[in-house]
């Protein structure tokens, strides 16, 4: 089966009445859903609607099973020998968190962050920095994607306790290369902590042999259901981190008195678990296992330079991160001069049916860093195709020319949609976009302009 059959999949992509169906380019954010991910889903709520590790009835038997094959599944995916590396979250922010909250710091201690980290893996810090008094070092990354390790290794030698920067980034794209950091900050005696939201969607990893102490990820980034993320930690280092939650199952006895925990990662895992979701997580691990990742990052990569190559001839057109999209194959994050990013998306939503990504993008740092508003992120996944891309490069190039260079601003009419009847956005979504956008006038829309939230 090809990734061009694997499209009919995906229930979100199924044509419409008007024989239209929809261009989605935000797997970054959160990928879709295939058709068995829900009906694993479905069957638990129909068919064995129990409680994992608690009841002896064929319920519960069942639900354990499946939540303990999924656990297996993740550590395959990820190159764990031992499934009790695997900790079920809600996502890898709560995995992030639970490194950071469960470590014993001492005030002084430093962690090492990069200049480009989503908000999960910065607020965090900046937190017990104020409460614990750590001190976080910031290690800059070129746009250009090349990596500095001349820089690293001068931070490292400060005396650094904790390495914790993204696999590959949710702004533009570009990867880094985690074994050299992990071998280096080891050497320094630090561990070593990656977000892998971005990178483990697209290929599988080899963790125990990098020897890399945690791993965090999102399942609604591959394929899974939201409310499913799991911290993939190496045994030894899981032992070290004090839990963030205890109660129900994360204890061996308890009296009146004291108590025992569990080991890892049962500690972690406290009170009745979002089975359902674990469940889906497995099938969807499953699908993922069935695909091949070369092929998957082929069609990644040719999507990408397709859009890429057509933009080569837009001067007003910006693509930001690494020139090659082989080093940024799931992402293109572009800016049109003139128009403001919201605006940009909402045209290509209303106007050409494609769904992309604008504002900060949770990593409102780097931006403010360089004074830029935000940017539009285009994001590629297995069931795109070119197609898709060709009606993005049409949308583009239809509101530069639609647009004069000077842009929009407040009071100035924005380009209309091609689609004559334009949809009221709804109030949740202008709220939650607002999170990471001040508010302003929307050009041509009399109302608050709202910005981008998450991932």
């Amino acid at each position: 089966m090809t990734l061009d059959d694997r499209r009919a999949d995906f229930p979100a992509l199924r044509t419409r009445p008007d024989g239209t169906s929809p261009i989605y380019l935000d797997s970054a954010c959160m990928s879709l859903v295939p058709q068995t991910v829900l009906d694993a889903m479905t069957a638990y709520y129909r068919d064995f609607p129990g409680c994992g590790g608690r009841s002896l009835h064929r319920f519960a038997e069942e639900v354990g099973r499946r939540y303990e094959a999924t656990r297996a599944a993740f550590a395959a995916r990820l190159g764990r020998q031992d499934p009790s590396s695997i900790v079920f979250l809600r996502n890898s922010t709560e995995a992030i968190n639970l490194v950071a909250q469960g470590l014993d710091w001492k005030r002084g201690e430093r962690v090492l962050i990069s200049d480009r980290e989503h908000n999960s893996n910065l607020v965090v810090w900046q937190r017990l920095a104020l409460e614990r008094g750590i001190r976080i070092e910031v290690l800059p990354i070129a746009d250009s994607g090349t990596f500095d390790a001349e820089a690293l290794e001068e931070r490292l030698a400060r005396g650094v306790r904790l390495v914790s920067l993204f696999q590959s980034s949710n702004l533009d794209g570009l990867s880094l290369p985690i074994r050299e950091i992990t071998d280096r900050a080891h050497d320094h005696r630090a561990q070593v902590l990656f977000d892998g939201c971005q990178a483990a969607p697209h290929e599988p990893m080899e963790l125990d042999r990098w020897g890399i102490d945690f791993y965090a990820v999102s399942g609604h980034k591959m394929l899974g259901p939201t409310g499913t993320g799991i911290l993939a930690g190496a045994p030894p280092a899981l032992a070290t981190l004090r839990p963030l939650l205890l109660g129900g199952e994360t204890v061996e006895w308890s009296t009146l008195a004291a108590h025992e925990l569990r080991p890892p990662p049962y500690r972690f895992e406290a009170g009745l678990q979002n089975y359902a979701g674990i469940v889906g997580a497995g099938a969807a691990l499953e699908y993922l296992a069935a695909l091949d990742p070369a092929e998957m990052r082929s069609r990644e990569v040719a999507l990408n330079r397709r859009f890429t190559d057509a933009m080569a001839d837009e001067p007003r057109v910006r693509l930001l991160g690494p020139s090659d999209p082989a080093d940024r194959p799931s992402v293109a994050a572009f800016t049109v001069a003139g128009v403001d990013p919201h605006d940009v998306a909402l045209f290509l939503d209303e106007g050409h049916q494609v769904m992309v990504r604008s504002g900060r993008h949770c990593v409102h740092s780097w931006y403010a860093e360089r004074a830029i508003p935000g940017n539009v992120r285009a994001s590629f996944y297995l069931y795109n195709r070119p197609s898709d891309v060709d009606a993005l490069v049409e949308g583009v190039r239809e509101l530069v020319a639609r647009v004069p260079a000077t842009g929009t601003s407040a009071g100035r009419k924005a380009p209309a949609p091609r689609a004559a009847s334009p949809r009221r956005r709804a109030a949740g979504s202008r709220a939650a976009a607002a999170r990471s956008a001040p508010p302003r006038r929307r050009a041509g829309r009399g109302r608050a302009a709202y910005g981008a939230g998450s991932g």
